[in-house]
């Protein structure tokens, strides 16, 4: 009989089984066997990544594609070790069975029952909008998993990497948005148009308030300027009737004869001067009148 020296890695938790018995077990184990009588188990100990992706139907019957992934870490290798099996063939290292496999497949079950959980419960646009509040619930409720408590299995995290409608209901969808997106252009041109309507209303209501100032302005000017030509006016006519005043007490005869006197003194040479008989006869009798006086 040969014995077998086995080195484990520091990343498995190594079991030696003899004769059905664990008869060694730890971290990274390495020792002398005899492999006609023994059996080694290596359960990991990192945290594990597990891909998946599945199809649910939300709410309003759409179907949708769930991709992602989930971390997770065997917090007890005895009790996976005692209710699955993780031998190995100790030259390769590789598992003798397909329970390895089943663990992630049980993980991944559990991932899709809880989402599916959620996602019957949320419309569309919820689903696709909510993924990472989707993600952590379905990692909260995987928590309380009773059948991977059991096994001594913890999840880590959970990431929901891609949630895709159906071909057809995504270019709906993008159709939608689209349209959305155009509606909203549309609405911002028509509101920046309104603006300047109402910045054009703005200026032309000052232009005119404006005007009206002037008009204002101008028609006070010409009242001011009225009513300064009328008391110029009234000024005037009352210093011409002060001036005339003290002419209308005295007789036509001083009268004519400051006449004469005003017109001798403005008049400047004379060359030729006519005097009717009847003139000289009306000049004559006033002064006569003014000598009887």
């Amino acid at each position: 009989m040969m014995m077998q020296y086995f080195k484990g890695e520091p990343t498995r938790h190594i079991f030696h089984f003899r004769r059905g018995r664990i008869v060694r077990n730890g971290v990274g184990l390495q020792f002398w066997h005899m492999p006609m009588y023994s059996t080694i188990g290596a359960v990991p100990i990192t945290t594990q990544v597990a891909s998946f992706i599945f199809k649910e139907a939300t709410a309003n019957f759409q179907e949708i594609s769930i991709q992602g992934n989930v971390s997770y870490r065997i917090l007890d290798p005895r009790e996976v070790t005692a209710r699955m099996d993780f031998t190995i063939n100790p030259i390769t290292g590789t598992y003798r069975s397909d329970d390895p496999e089943k663990l992630v497949q049980r993980i991944v079950h559990a991932v899709h029952a809880k989402t599916r959980n959620h996602i019957n419960e949320l419309p569309l646009e919820d689903a696709l909008q909510k993924v990472q509040h989707i993600a952590d619930d379905v990692l909260e409720a995987i928590g309380t998993d009773a059948d991977l408590k059991d096994l001594g299995i913890v999840l880590e995290n959970l990431h929901f990497s891609s949630v895709q409608p159906t071909p057809e209901m995504k270019k709906a969808l993008e159709t939608g948005y689209r349209e959305q997106l155009q509606k909203e252009a549309d609405q911002a041109i028509f509101a920046r148009r309104a603006a300047a309507v109402e910045e054009e209303r703005t200026i032309r209501e000052h232009e005119v308030e404006t005007d009206v100032q002037l008009e204002n302005r101008r028609r006070e000017l010409v009242d001011t300027q009225a009513r300064n030509q009328l008391t110029l006016a009234e000024a005037e006519a009352k210093a011409e009737k002060m001036r005339l005043d003290p002419y209308g007490t005295l007789p036509p005869q001083v009268l004519i004869g400051l006449a004469l006197k005003e017109w001798a003194t403005n008049a400047g040479s004379i060359e030729n001067l006519s005097i009717t008989p009847d003139m000289l006869g009306q000049i004559v009798g006033y002064m006569g009148g003014k000598k009887g006086a």
